[in-house]
């Protein structure tokens, strides 16, 4: 099975402090896997070595069989698609100039854009004719967090990292965009790391869980396998969660 990132023996530390790793972990090309923890665990830091928003300080993560620290990082990042939480749409640009930022920087023609947008608003569930010229501050929670969906997949990135991106809308409408996002990236045949606290989350969306714990790899299988194992932290999270 081909491999689109692997971490080998990658750790992350800070004044002397280990943050994360190390490491021994593949994502699959095609599948989505879920970064599941507690608050602290390392799910954060361990996406953004992905993408080069940190470097580890001992191994190394590989993206499409190249070091992250051998990849031009501006190459690297837009060949990744990133969703987070609060958006991060900018708020003096239109919906359509949000979505097209990276295929302008990447000096797409003006109709190539046009016709990108409107393909990738309506994918998203937000028509042209209504949404692309309005501001951020128009739109509904949800709204926005599918305009940063449509904005992470502009120029078609074989790489999608989400983290927590659903945390901030209500729950109807997070269970809405939930099974949205499997559906869209089922049909898109997307590569997903996707970091989340969320147990039911986890279980609806990830093809494998990788459970982490104190910013190691506590447990990494399939959703059934998760759902049966009887590792320890993997069974206090399972139970807190169910008694939540």
């Amino acid at each position: 099975m081909e491999i689109a990132v692997a971490f080998q023996a990658a750790a992350f530390h800070i004044n002397g402090r280990c943050i994360v790793g190390p490491l021994e972990l593949d994502v699959r090309r095609g599948e989505r896997l879920v970064l599941l923890g507690r608050s602290g665990s390392g799910k954060t830091t361990t996406l953004r070595l992905i993408n080069a928003l940190v470097l580890p300080t001992a191994g190394t993560v590989l993206v499409s069989g190249t070091a992250t620290t051998d990849w031009d990082v501006v190459r690297l990042r837009r060949s990744i698609g990133y969703v987070i939480q609060e958006v991060g749409l900018f708020p003096h640009f239109t919906v359509a100039q949000n979505v097209g930022l990276v295929p302008r920087l990447e000096e797409w023609t003006a109709e190539r854009i046009e016709t990108r947008v409107a393909e990738l608003l309506r994918l998203v569930g937000l028509e042209p004719h209504r949404f692309a010229t309005r501001l951020p501050h128009e739109l509904s929670g949800g709204q926005r967090q599918r305009v940063g969906l449509a904005r992470a997949l502009a120029a078609d990135p074989p790489l999608l990292l989400c983290d927590e991106p659903f945390g901030a809308v209500d729950p109807i409408t997070r269970a809405d965009l939930q099974r949205e996002f499997r559906v869209l990236t089922d049909e898109l045949d997307k590569t997903v790391v996707f970091v989340t606290h969320d147990l039911d989350e986890a279980m609806l969306l990830g093809d494998r869980i990788a459970f982490m714990e104190k910013g190691a790899l506590a447990f990494l299988g399939d959703t059934a396998e998760f759902r049966r194992t009887d590792l320890e932290p993997v069974r206090s999270f399972r139970e807190a969660r169910e008694l939540s």
